[in-house]
């Protein structure tokens, strides 16, 4: 099953239980930015955050490909410190919930 579409919906709607809902109770993100790795708990902090700022923004929202086992997306996003990201997101999943999130992203204007 696609998840994309509640995914988008649940960004655009900031609704953060709805999106919580699809993150995989054992979730990794991988920050090639850092070096580190978040789990579910931390992650779903940043994300509550951002929901929370109306700074946060997502533009040009689309999936690059989704089957059972990966979703691949592409977005523009504006973060609460005032940047701007061209964000691709490749993510595994399991139990039809992300289970693993490795992103790129770009400065842009």
């Amino acid at each position: 099953m696609n998840i994309f579409p509640e995914l988008k919906e649940a960004r655009a709607n900031r609704d953060f239980d709805k999106f919580s809902s699809y993150i995989h109770e054992e979730y990794t993100f991988i920050r090639h930015q850092s070096g580190t790795t978040m789990n579910r708990e931390e992650t779903l902090g940043m994300i509550k955050g951002f929901f929370a700022s109306d700074s946060f923004t997502i533009e040009q929202h689309r999936c690059v490909y989704e089957n059972e086992d990966i979703l691949v997306e592409h977005m523009v996003v504006a973060f609460p410190d005032n940047t701007k990201e061209a964000v691709l997101a490749a993510y595994t999943k399991k139990d039809n919930k992300l289970y693993r999130c490795e992103t790129g992203a770009t400065k842009v204007g």
